[in-house]
């Protein structure tokens, strides 16, 4: 983290101080919350700090090399601040998270202290308590390429390189049956063939759950129209009316990434590779065992 100022230092060293914690919390979303144990707002790097909020947190535990800093934050449910209808839809999954030591009274003499993400998050009577997790969390994430037959990459992502705003791979429109936020139903989707969407993803553009996301399980053509699945329900409330994005599916086969999205190029798997019933294979007497090609 930032090192310690030498007018704070001074300031510390006094014996009587003017200190207090500050924290911002910044969503995926972009929206940024800003809490501070203090009593009054305290405003700087374009954060408005707000008093009052409920928002505790325990002594930042810090070591050198590599160990992962670790800390958690306590605080009071609330709908001006952070709100149990928030955090069920998941919008502060993996915000980002700053912690200033600040001198009140000038608040140019501060002290980043902690900078990482939210981590679990969990709830209780009207209160709630999140893992704070340090820039070095990254570096327990598996590395390297995993070699199997199917891609492994993520439709659009920088290893598979498709644009999903190519015409005909994506549709924006509204939402017209809505079932518990899992099933949604349409009079058609045309330009689209059946079973186009599965495997793919539903983003919500508009109304309460704005910004939130889920993975198709089926797209299936009834006798009363068209109907999506998705493996779980958007978890913030879905209304007839709200905007919603679809994209496109993919299986991570081959044959799909070569004719439903001419992508061949930036194809992840590996087709030919031998199963696991190859290790079991045996030199035969009767029909050709020359070793040529199994496929």
């Amino acid at each position: 983290m930032s090192s310690l100022s030498r007018a704070l230092q001074a300031h510390l060293q006094s014996g009587i101080t003017t200190v207090c914690r500050a924290w911002a919390l910044e969503r995926r979303d972009g929206t940024v919350l800003g809490f501070t144990d203090h009593d009054c707002v305290l405003r700087f790097d374009g954060v408005d700090f707000q008093p009052g909020s409920g928002l505790t947190a325990r002594a930042v535990q810090q070591a050198t090399g590599l160990s992962v800093d670790n800390t958690e934050a306590l605080g009071v449910l609330s709908d001006a601040a952070v709100s149990e209808a928030d955090i069920e839809a998941g919008r502060f999954d993996g915000a980002g998270v700053r912690c200033w030591l600040v001198n009140w009274q000038d608040v140019s003499m501060r002290w980043l202290q902690f900078r990482g993400s939210i981590g679990e998050i969990r709830r209780a009577g009207g209160a709630f308590e999140a893992e704070l997790r340090g820039l070095s969390e990254a570096l327990n994430r598996p590395q390297g390429r995993i070699y199997q037959k199917p891609c492994t990459a993520v439709l659009g992502d920088a290893a598979c390189r498709f644009d999903l705003d190519t015409p005909g791979y994506a549709a924006e429109l509204a939402a017209a049956e809505v079932e518990r936020n899992e099933v949604f139903r349409w009079d058609a989707l045309p330009g689209f063939e059946p079973d186009w969407f599965t495997g793919g993803r539903l983003t919500v553009l508009s109304g309460a759950a704005e910004g939130l996301w889920a993975a198709v399980k089926a797209d299936q053509t009834t006798a009363d129209g068209r109907r999506i699945t998705l493996w779980e329900p958007v978890r913030a409330a879905v209304q007839p009316g709200d905007m919603l994005r679809l994209e496109a599916g993919c299986d991570k086969r081959m044959e799909t990434c070569r004719l439903k999205f001419n992508n061949l190029l930036n194809f992840q798997g590996f087709p030919d590779i031998p199963g696991e019933d190859w290790v079991m294979a045996v030199p035969r007497q009767s029909s050709t065992n020359t070793g040529g090609s199994r496929r």
